[in-house]
């Protein structure tokens, strides 16, 4: 199959089966650039040089779904209230470009905008700290929509471990795996990116309800405390969960791993969070990226690590979550939300079938989301909402 016959094919397929993602940043790069302006950065015009992420390139890149992250750092103060902030951007967002965007809450709802050719749009939180360790606030996100919650961000909290951070509880304390229940119970995703593995492995022996992976790829391919092992993508089959491919080149190529890990170190030397995507910030990356070139990740890159986990977890429990917004540089190929026809033409001429791809970009997801709510209905028939604290559990005030 020639280059064009491929991207031709993803094309079409993707007509019928769209995209998935499980991650995007728009609404944080939206606060971020713009201080929630939509005037300012309006997604249903031209691209914006800073930002990922329109309308026209989401129906370019065939995205028939997203989880949009209403995230905020763990640093953050009153982190609530800034996800509240967060939750607000996306409604607004969903009631500016009604003919674009559906709200949805549910499979059923997912499968409703893809037959009204509008992109389904949900929303996950990134970081157990946006429930400030109560199960209140976790069932008030639920009820304001948030259909995941990632269960650390890139530091610990009181009762989980960051896989980028010093492990603290081991893993889950009992009331990490108190969470974790009652979110099976409302039939919010467990999102496992961000964990330690140690926490993923606790999360999954807790869980009655499958799991996601939002935005993590696979640890044998890249050796980053990101990403997921080998035997966790083993387990997936067993629990029914997915785990979502992510873009970012750092997380996805073992050159860029050390590489970033240099420039990271730079940002430092100059009083500067590793994570600032500043136009100051910005200035000193492209500085240093001029005296030590950077690795460059491509689509080919990113499909070895879908290889590797269909090996690993098999078909049923792959997806894609690119994490655009939420990055400074992306793969050659997949420069924004308008390529993911270049990785489903380059999963083609690698011999996936469109069976495969169907899975890939739509079906896995939405069954997982269909399988949480079916495990909720049987909870809240035996089980009432949690009102365990931090304190009763863990004996920590947090």
């Amino acid at each position: 199959m020639t280059a064009v016959a491929a991207l031709d094919e993803a094309r079409a397929l993707l007509r019928e089966f769209p995209v998935v993602d499980g991650h995007n940043d728009l609404p944080w790069a939206l606060r971020k650039h713009a201080g929630y302006d939509l005037d300012a950065l309006d997604i249903a015009g031209d691209q914006h040089e800073h930002l990922h992420t329109d309308l026209p390139r989401l129906r370019e890149g065939g995205v028939g779904a997203q989880y949009w992250s209403v995230y905020v750092p763990s640093e953050q103060p009153e982190p609530v209230a800034a996800t509240l902030e967060q939750i607000d951007c996306v409604r607004r967002l969903l009631a500016r470009y009604p003919a674009q965007l559906a709200p949805a809450l549910t499979a059923a709802d997912m499968e409703a905008a893809r037959r009204d050719g509008r992109i389904a749009s949900l929303m996950g939180a990134e970081g157990g700290h946006s429930i400030a360790n109560s199960l209140g606030t976790l069932r008030g996100l639920y009820a304001l929509g948030v259909r995941y919650m990632t269960l650390t961000h890139n530091s610990n909290v009181d009762w989980a471990d960051s896989a980028t951070d010093e492990p603290n509880v081991g893993g889950l304390s009992a009331f990490g795996r108190e969470v974790v229940r009652e979110m099976n119970r409302l039939g919010m995703l467990v999102d496992l990116s961000h964990v330690a593995a140690t926490t993923m492995r606790d999360a999954l022996d807790a869980a009655s309800a499958p799991v996601i992976f939002s935005h993590s790829s696979a640890r044998a391919v890249c050796d980053h405390p990101r990403n997921i092992p080998d035997d966790v993508l083993e387990r997936l089959p067993a629990n029914g969960g997915v785990a979502m491919v992510t873009f970012v080149p750092k997380f996805v190529l073992q050159a860029a791993v050390e590489w970033t890990a240099a420039a990271d170190e730079n940002m430092r030397a100059h009083g500067l969070h590793h994570l600032d995507t500043s136009p100051e910030a910005m200035k000193i990356h492209r500085a240093f990226e001029e005296r030590t070139p950077r690795p460059v990740a491509t689509v080919s890159t990113v499909a070895d690590h879908l290889d590797h986990m269909r090996e690993a977890a098999g078909i049923d429990h792959l997806g894609i979550g690119g994490d655009y917004d939420g990055t400074a540089f992306t793969p050659d190929g997949l420069d924004d939300v308008s390529g993911y026809p270049n990785l489903l033409a380059e999963l083609l001429d690698r011999g996936w079938s469109k069976a495969d791809l169907a899975k890939l970009t739509w079906r896995n997801a939405v069954r997982v989301l269909g399988a949480a709510e079916d495990v909720a209905r049987d909870l809240q028939a035996t089980r009432n909402p949690s009102l365990a604290t931090v304190e009763s559990l863990d004996g920590t005030a947090g």
